[in-house]
């Protein structure tokens, strides 16, 4: 199971999502839509059509910078 640490900018939009989230993923594009069946709308905040990760928005699984097909493991942060 990964841990996600979200944005504090998302945590007012949605109620109940906690700042931190534990879910199982293969890579960050399925993640976030794990995140998204949980508080719909969330990956239009953070995508853009295609699908690419919004220009503002940066990701890192365990200290790198990371895309959408970036592979995410249990343990991953």
């Amino acid at each position: 199971m990964c841990e996600l640490r979200l944005p504090r900018t998302l945590i007012p939009l949605y109620s109940d999502l906690p700042r931190i989230v534990e879910l199982d993923a293969g890579t960050v594009d399925e993640a976030i839509d794990r995140l998204d069946d949980r508080w719909p709308g969330l990956r239009d905040r953070l995508c853009e059509e295609g699908p690419a990760l919004r220009m503002h928005i940066h990701v890192y699984v365990d200290q790198e910078r990371a895309d959408l097909d970036t592979p995410v493991g249990a343990r991953s942060e």
